[in-house]
């Protein structure tokens, strides 16, 4: 039996939940059961399993369950369920709770292969989905049809960074019978308190700040009572499943995530406070720094001790790509890849305008992404500096050649 972890703080939480209670003698961590076939004593041992769980290693086992009572208990959900990615996370949520006829609203600031799921596959299957500007607020109500049956709300956006208002968008839901459901990779399972949001459904990309150190794919679905079952079945039939090894990862991952999440948090802000005074930056997007678009909401609805380390710069406009991609190349600490949340830095150029329905015309300067990691920030912050002397002389190349000229 696994303990209450009703009454711990956040912290112990993941350091215990899904444990053993005291009682246990023998590895702190479960083992890792590699097992598709379960055999069973007799035919009346095979009829009891019938049904359950632990007829077949698909449905998991003592190491996938001990992942999924942690991770409920971090957030304070009802359910969870593991999948082999964010994205099958994602999708698997919106097969479960939509059907044909039925009609999403999609934040504009979504996950692009979200996007192109909806504009695809939902769209093949008679699902219409509208999209809507992160700011709105209450004003979504403007937007709610009679099918409408989803709302998906992603905060921080993607590449942009705007903060949701969360629970005026579940109250408007709410009231016309429709279900929330987010992307809360940004925010993690600690990072707000999701449920009391007004949230029904809370999705992450375990591949970043659970696993939290790069080296395994996963997704999880955190639920509510009243809408496990359809997401189960869903589940069920799509035939999901995880591997039993990149659970432990996560499992391992889950508990140094408030710890790392601290050293992210204080890096960050460093970072992104530096970022701010260069010439060339027009803005920050960081929403936990005062003063940031979206920091009031921010403020009031995520937990400050617990703010990850993925943010966005916009350069101003004289700026070229070019300059861009040599601030880039000449970091050395700083990687350039598609993911975040482990415990490297990282960098991207972006172009949220190419992915963009509502709002595209707002994000037509050069943009980076940064993932801040567990470096030291002083020698991140040199790092940067090097590329940003790699900006500044590739300018002053041209202004030189344009004299000449």
């Amino acid at each position: 039996m696994t303990h209450s972890t009703s009454h711990w703080q956040t912290a112990t939480k993941l350091t215990h939940a899904g444990r053993k209670g005291k009682a246990h003698h023998g590895p702190v961590n479960p083992p890792v059961i590699r097992a598709s076939t379960m055999l069973f004593p007799n035919v009346a041992g095979l009829k009891e399993a019938t049904g359950t769980r632990a007829i077949y290693g698909r449905h998991g086992n003592e190491t996938t369950y001990a992942l999924e009572q942690a991770l409920c208990a971090a957030e304070g959900a009802a359910a969870c369920l593991l999948t082999p990615s964010g994205l099958s996370a994602i999708t698997t949520t919106l097969l479960a709770l939509l059907k044909p006829g039925d009609h999403l609203l999609m934040v504009d600031t979504t996950y692009d292969p979200t996007r192109l799921f909806c504009d695809g596959l939902l769209k093949q299957m008679g699902i219409s989905t509208t999209y809507y500007d992160p700011s709105i607020g209450r004003g979504i109500a403007s937007l709610m049809q009679l099918n409408t049956k989803l709302i998906f709300v992603e905060s921080p956006g993607s590449l942009t960074f705007e903060i949701q208002d969360i629970p005026a968008i579940a109250a408007v839901a709410h009231a016309r019978g429709a279900i929330v459901v987010s992307d809360s990779t940004w925010a993690t399972p600690i990072g707000w308190s999701s449920f009391e949001l007004g949230i029904d459904v809370s999705i992450h990309a375990a591949t970043k700040y659970i696993v939290g150190h790069s080296d395994a794919l996963m997704g999880v679905i955190l639920t509510t009572a009243e809408l496990q079952g359809r997401l189960r079945d869903a589940y069920k039939q799509l035939g999901l499943s995880i591997g039993v090894d990149d659970a432990a990862l996560a499992l391992r991952g889950l508990r140094s995530m408030a710890a790392r999440l601290a050293v992210h948090r204080v890096s960050a802000m460093q970072i992104a406070q530096w970022l701010q005074v260069q010439p060339e930056i027009a803005e920050v997007l960081y929403p936990p720094m005062p003063g940031a678009a979206g920091h009031a909401l921010w403020k009031r609805d995520f937990h400050p001790d617990y703010a990850c380390g993925l943010m966005g710069a916009i350069f101003h406009a004289d700026i070229t790509e070019q300059q861009v991609a040599a601030l880039i190349d000449r970091t050395e600490l700083f990687g350039i890849g598609f993911s975040w949340g482990g415990y490297e830095s990282l960098i991207l150029p972006t172009k949220p305008s190419n992915c963009r329905s509502v709002n595209a015309s707002k994000w037509q300067a050069p943009m980076i992404r940064l993932h801040i990691g567990l470096e030291s920030v002083q020698d991140l912050q040199r790092d940067l500096q090097q590329g940003f002397d790699a900006l500044r002389m590739l300018t002053s190349v041209d202004t030189t050649e344009a004299i000449a000229a």
